[in-house]
């Protein structure tokens, strides 16, 4: 669905306004392609000045509570959210596999041995198949590694995810392979941005929540959301979302104007 909120006659005004007024509101972002544009190095992004503005509303709007929800690891996202412990903003990486909260610091599930040692020893061999093809690199992830091909020609792209696909089929065809924005993750956690929003959900108490993405990865949360709930697709294309806005400074706006709703409403 590709709606926009400017139109009263659509019935997902209705939706944004009920989300408006709803007790406890949980509103998860991604953070690459919706908060902050990506880049060629990604470990530069950075949300623009508008999102931060926005999102800054949001923590300080009566009984919301914001969230960043990405793929990236824990460790990673606190760099690119500069996120400091002081933050008020939860954070759930590697897809929902890692979480932050300011009461209770990080919290992960304890990975075994076995995965662990298949992760290096394939991250490795990664590394070494893409290290003659220009324009890609691996990226070490808590729980995989990621295949980046944002700077190859098409061709090298292609017989870069050719080989790294085969070495995993062969050795690790249990886990969870994902396609996102030039770049194809591997993981030997299965957890989605599904269970990172329920997750955080039951933590915080929601009795509504407010996705936003732009990605592949993304569709898992927005398709998992509730007939109380809105998800925002930035960006062009299908989606499972109620709303798509066109680009970041759009969901800065409609974040902006939603923190507005929330003050108005409770005063």
């Amino acid at each position: 669905m590709t709606s926009t909120p400017a139109d009263a006659r659509d019935p997902a005004h209705a939706r944004v306004d009920r989300l408006a007024k709803t007790p406890r509101l949980l509103v998860a972002l991604d953070f690459d392609g919706t908060l902050a544009p990506l880049q060629d190095e990604p470990m530069d992004a950075r949300m623009t000045a508008d999102a931060r503005a926005a999102v800054l509303a949001l923590t300080a709007a009566p009984e919301t509570v914001v969230a960043f929800v990405s793929g990236r690891s824990l460790d990673d996202l606190r760099v690119i959210g500069e996120h400091g412990d002081d933050s008020p903003i939860l954070l759930a990486g590697s897809h929902g596999a890692e979480f932050w909260s300011p009461e209770g610091g990080v919290t992960t599930t304890p990975d075994d041995a076995d995965d662990t040692a298949l992760r290096d020893s394939m991250r490795l061999r990664a590394e070494s198949i893409t290290a003659d093809i220009d324009g890609v690199w691996i990226e070490p992830k808590t729980f995989g590694f990621g295949v980046h091909t944002r700077l190859a020609t098409p061709e090298d792209a292609d017989r870069a995810r050719d080989a790294i696909d085969g070495m995993v089929v062969r050795e690790a065809p249990h886990w969870r392979r994902r396609t996102g924005h030039n770049i194809v993750e591997y993981a030997f956690r299965h957890e989605g941005k599904d269970t990172a929003v329920a997750t955080l959900r039951e933590r915080v108490g929601a009795t509504a929540v407010l996705f936003a993405g732009d990605d592949v990865t993304d569709e898992d949360a927005l398709r998992s959301l509730g007939a109380d709930d809105l998800g925002v697709h930035v960006g062009a294309g299908e989606t499972a979302a109620t709303i798509s806005v066109p680009d970041i400074p759009a969901l800065a706006r409609l974040l902006r104007q939603f923190a507005e709703r929330r003050v108005a409403g409770r005063e």
